[in-house]
């Protein structure tokens, strides 16, 4: 009895010749990289980011609606999960931001061996957290 990752293997070269491809490879294979983390990552604060519009686009609808829809998602904002909801947003924007500068000197052909990456991946990563820290020290004073 064959298996069906067999069948899934066997492919047609340009010329038409039957030909075995490998399968991709698993996550229980490999190792995750902090290249692979950040990208997943990336996808993740993008859909977050989207998300935060939305609750950003709220707020400012009901400041436009009026004292008392004003009052009600400022009181949401200020709850444990608002805050929790606005503290994921500011990671989000920073990580994009940071991630954004990685790839504009990529993009220049900077840090592009490998080790430079790995410095470059973790220096994302801890830039994110200083500057997302920073940013509630500032707005935790200025409230």
């Amino acid at each position: 009895m064959t298996d069906i990752r067999d069948s899934l293997m066997v492919g047609r070269s340009s010329d038409g010749r039957l030909v075995r491809r490998p399968l991709s490879p698993h996550l229980q294979v490999y190792r995750p990289q902090i290249t692979s983390v950040l990208s997943i990552v990336n996808r993740a604060t993008g859909i977050a980011l989207c998300a935060g519009a939305l609750l950003l686009v709220c707020w400012l609808v009901a400041a436009a609606s009026g004292e008392a829809a004003y009052a009600g998602v400022s009181a949401f904002m200020r709850s444990p999960i608002g805050l929790l909801l606005l503290f994921g947003w500011t990671v989000s924007l920073w990580y994009h931001f940071c991630g954004g500068l990685r790839h504009l000197a990529w993009d220049v052909g900077f840090g592009l061996d490998l080790p430079q990456v790995h410095r470059s991946g973790w220096a994302v990563v801890i830039a994110t957290a200083a500057l997302t820290v920073l940013t509630w020290i500032v707005a935790i004073v200025l409230m």
